[in-house]
Order: structure tokens, then C-alpha cells, then sequence
């Protein structure tokens, strides 16, 4: 996540100064704790949070369970990760639902927190749960914000019950009375009320929030706040906790490029664990918050049960044995690498993705640097393939190539490059899907694994003599799958459309025709 992006490499770089010791003297822990204290600190993690959370890393760096370790660093890692958990809330808090419904969920906050972009998010999620929620627009102040409910319900596929104009016209408290009522009469499950904000905190705001609590009895009342606004976290969430109170955190804009550490201190410092985590700008990008993955991500030790989650959501379990089956027998075809795709561009954003892999965070220059793009590039090159070509790409000759790029606004080098990388990722996948373990261009081979049989080791003369270390073991791992690299092949990128041998003597005659250079 970037809003921990900073934290994270500080946090990263001085365990890494740790590993290289094998025993942990008292001056190594002391000089960890205080890299890890100027890190908190810069992230805008509250002081109080920060004294309280280094000296119990201290107090257990020191004790015997590190000292008779058999690797210290990494006991040091595990203490400040359950310490992380712990100011993060320990144990994930799950929504209470009513026991007879309608459950009522009322959010409360500062303006621009992201409220009402909030209610949509959370509707839709309850909506995939097997709920049937209603938005209630109870913010009836500021300038369209019953307007921009409406088209949020719209989005989310979800009814708001509307009754006042707003724009400073209507009773918020009768509104949201009104509301459950409707929703007994109706059967709604589950009714979210967006209540009005404040620029800042006022008696006024506290006020109605107040009289809205006390009219509705809500089941859970969730205060959004956003990452990015530093020190002011803990003082705002105080103040709402003295006039309003609330059970649960809503973190909004996680995906910023903030410090964002005051978010941490909000579950130590009210005591009011954080439920949920906003991280984009779609309806789609809301998550349950795990203290657990949380602290994993932030130390770069990556978040893979989320992925797994993720993952399952997306992907259809018969297809995907379907598909199992067909690297079995190599019968995979474009087709199918289209709809393998497509049900990843389901998952949400690739980076997202491979940011919640351990060390993704060594990775963030080239992470910031892929383009989502290549995707919908790549579909656009197979979309404009026939039927016959998709299941049969050894017909795919110069004039079909040149055709398919006019067609998809794209290059032939551009197609070329498609149908290399959709070979080498059959030809993968089909290693895989036999137990053996794939050579990855640029890799290398692993030791001592199983390569299906073939023979890793090179004939003399055959090795690359680049001078590029990266070059030289991409091509020797070219040379090794029995490809032959050619001018750029060794970088390749993600889906396809990044390096590619030099075009062939017909496709440039091709392309040179097309221009009219022939």
C-alpha cells in the first residue's frame, strides 16, 4: 500500500542491517529500536503510540527468547510484526449484524473523508455478502451530496431512500428514522446512513450526529477517516469519540502517497478497533481490515492470504481445472489465454496485486512503472484474431499478423511479441502442470530442481558473453529453454507486449509495404 510505502522501506532497510549478525549485542538492539522510533515517527505515528510500542520491542529484543535464538534477526522481525498487530487491534473485529433486522450502520466524519463514496463501497460489498442494504441520504447540507448518493446507489446497484432535496433543505433525524422504517416495511437487511461532515469539529456537527444515534440506535456506527491527514487522526477521532462515540474505524485512501502512520494510532488510542480499508478510488477497491495482513505488508512480508481471496472471487474453479488440464495435454490456446486474462483484469489492479507478495517492496520503482495498459492491449490483439486462429496460432503467417495489427491499432512487432510470450507461457505452463519447475527468463534455473528431463547444462561456446550481468543470465536462460535470444528478448514484460526478437526480413517488407516505403 502506498501510504505505508516509506514506512515499510525503513522498517525494511534496518532489519537488514540485522541480518548480517548472528548474535544480537544490547547496542544492536538499542540502535534497531531507535531506527524503528525515527520511522514511526516520520510516518506520523502518534508519540504516545510510538514510546509505548518501542520500549515493548525493546524489553522483548533483549529477553532470552532472542538471545537463544537460532536466528536473532528474524525473532526481532516476529516481535515488532505481533507488536504491529497489536497497535493495529490484534484480532479482525467483523461487522454485528441485528438479530432482527434491519441491521442499521450509521457513518460518521469529517468532510472530504470520503463518506458517501464509503456507503456505496460498503453497500456493494454487503450486496456480494447475500445482503440486501439501502443507502439513506442523511447529509443533507453539503452541496449535492444527496445527488452524488443517488449516482453512487446507482453504481452499486443498490436503492437510497431519498425523501429531502437536500442542499440545506430537510430533518436529517427524521430522514434516517424514516429510513428504518422503510427498510422494516420493504425488508432491507441492512440500512447505511451518510450523515453530514464539517470542515473541522463543531458542536453543531456533534449535535446531529448525536440526535441521529439516539433516533436510529444504530448497531454499528463507523467513523471514516482518512489516511493522509496526519497528526489531526488521533485528535479527530478523539473528538468524535467524546460527542458522538462509535464501535469501528473505516480507514479511507489508503492508496495515497502519504505517510499515513496516524491511521495506526487510532485503534491504540480510542480503543475502537478498524473494521475496514478503502484502497482505490472504485466501488470494488473496500476490504475487511486484517491487523494481521496489515502489519505483514507494512514489514514486506507480503499479504498473500488477501491475494488467495482475491483470487478465488475471480476465478471460476471448473474453468481453471479445465485449463489445468489442457497444459496437461498441450491443447491451450489463445482462447484460452484471453480468458485466463480477463478473469485477472477481474481481480482488480495487477500492481495491487504483486504488491501483496513477500519483498514486493524491493520491487515499487518497477511496480510504479507497469502499465495496466498492456493488458487491454493484448486482448485487443487477440479479439481481432478469428475464431480459427485463436485455437490455431500456427496459422498465424505475415499477411494474417499484418492484418491483425491494422485491426487492433497495433504493430505487427507488437503481435509477433504476443505469440512468443504465449508460447513460452505454454511451454511453462506445461512443465508446471508434468511437476516439474519452469525455467524463468532472466532467472536462471533453480537448483535442484526437476526440469522435465532436459539437459540444463550448455555445450561449450554456447553461454552468452554479454557484459550486462542482467543481459547475460536472461540469454543464457533464452539458451538454456532452447529459445534463441534475439536483439531485446531478454527484458520482456508482463502479458506479452515488451521485448521481442528482431522482426524478420518479411514482417519488415510487410510493415515497409504498409507505410508505402516498399
Amino acid at each position: 500500500m502506498a501510504t505505508f510505502g516509506s514506512l515499510s522501506d525503513r522498517l525494511t532497510e534496518t532489519f537488514k542491517n540485522l541480518r548480517t549478525k548472528g548474535k544480537l549485542s544490547a547496542s544492536d538492539v538499542d540502535g534497531t529500536v531507535r531506527e524503528i522510533r525515527r520511522a514511526l515517527l516520520d510516518a506520523d505515528v502518534s508519540l504516545d503510540v510510538v514510546k509505548q510500542f518501542t520500549a515493548t520491542v525493546r524489553e522483548r529484543a533483549l529477553s532470552d527468547e532472542v538471545n537463544q535464538a537460532l536466528n536473532p534477526a528474524q525473532q526481532v522481525v516476529q516481535i515488532v510484526n505481533e507488536e504491529l498487530i497489536g497497535i493495529l487491534g490484534g484480532q479482525q473485529r467483523r461487522l454485528e449484524f441485528a438479530k432482527n433486522p434491519p441491521t442499521v450502520i450509521m457513518l460518521a466524519g469529517l468532510q472530504g473523508a470520503g463518506k458517501t463514496t464509503l456507503a456505496g463501497k460498503l453497500a456493494k460489498w454487503l450486496k456480494k455478502d447475500g445482503h440486501t442494504p439501502m443507502l439513506v441520504a442523511a447529509d443533507l447540507q453539503r452541496p449535492n451530496a444527496v445527488t452524488q448518493l443517488q449516482v453512487v446507489g446507482e453504481q452499486a446497484g443498490v436503492p437510497v431512500f431519498a425523501p429531502e432535496p437536500g442542499n440545506g433543505v430537510g430533518n436529517p433525524v427524521k430522514v434516517a428514522k424514516d429510513a428504518v422504517k422503510q427498510a422494516e416495511r420493504q425488508q432491507y437487511d441492512v440500512v447505511v446512513i451518510d450523515t453530514a461532515g464539517r470542515l473541522g469539529i463543531d458542536a453543531e456537527l456533534m449535535k446531529q450526529a448525536s440526535d441521529i444515534r439516539k433516533a436510529t440506535n444504530p448497531d454499528e456506527v463507523l467513523f471514516v477517516i482518512d489516511a493522509m491527514i496526519g497528526q489531526d487522526a488521533v485528535n479527530t477521532a478523539k473528538a468524535f469519540q467524546e460527542g458522538v462515540d462509535f464501535t469501528g474505524v473505516v480507514l479511507t485512501k489508503l492508496d495515497g502517497d502519504a505517510r499515513g502512520g496516524a491511521a495506526l494510532s487510532i485503534a491504540s488510542v480510542t480503543g475502537r478497533p478498524i473494521i475496514f480499508a478503502s484502497t482505490g478510488e472504485g466501488l470494488d477497491d473496500f476490504e475487511p481490515f486484517h491487523p494481521d495482513r496489515m502489519a505483514s505488508r507494512i514489514l514486506d512480508l507480503g499479504d498473500v492470504l488477501t491475494l488467495i481471496e482475491q483470487a478465488q472471487q475471480a476465478f471460476d474453479e471448473d474453468e481453471a481445472r479445465k485449463v489445468a488440464e489442457k497444459f496437461a495435454t498441450d491443447s491451450f490456446t489463445l482462447d484460452d489465454f484471453l480468458k485466463q486474462m480477463q478473469q485477472l483484469k477481474n481481480m482488480g489492479s495487477i500492481k495491487k496485486m504483486i504488491g501483496m507478495l513477500p519483498g514486493a517492496g524491493q520491487m515499487r520503482q518497477q511496480l510504479d512503472q507497469f502499465d495496466e495498459g498492456e493488458v487491454v492491449r493484448t486482448e485487443a490483439i487477440i479479439q481481432s484474431m478469428t475464431p480459427g486462429e485463436r485455437q490455431n496460432h500456427k496459422l498465424l503467417n505475415g499477411s494474417r499478423r499484418l492484418r491483425i495489427a491494422k485491426g487492433s491499432g497495433m504493430t505487427v512487432t507488437d503481435v509477433n511479441q504476443l505469440i512468443q510470450r504465449f508460447e513460452q507461457a505454454s511451454k511453462m505452463m506445461k512443465t508446471v502442470a508434468k511437476g516439474g519447475v519452469p525455467n524463468v527468463p532472466g532467472m536462471g534455473p533453480i537448483p535442484g530442481a526437476s526440469y522435465g528431463g532436459r539437459k540444463q547444462q550448455q555445450k561449450k561456446g554456447k553461454s552468452s558473453r554479454s557484459g550486462n550481468p542482467a543481459k547475460r543470465a536472461a540469454e543464457n536462460a533464452a539458451l538454456a529453454a532452447g529459445v534463441k535470444p534475439g536483439g531485446s528478448d531478454a527484458g520482456g514484460s508482463g502479458f506479452g507486449l515488451g521485448g521481442q526478437k528482431t522482426p524478420s526480413a518479411d514482417e519488415l517488407a510487410q510493415v515497409q509495404k504498409l507505410f508505402g516505403r516498399g
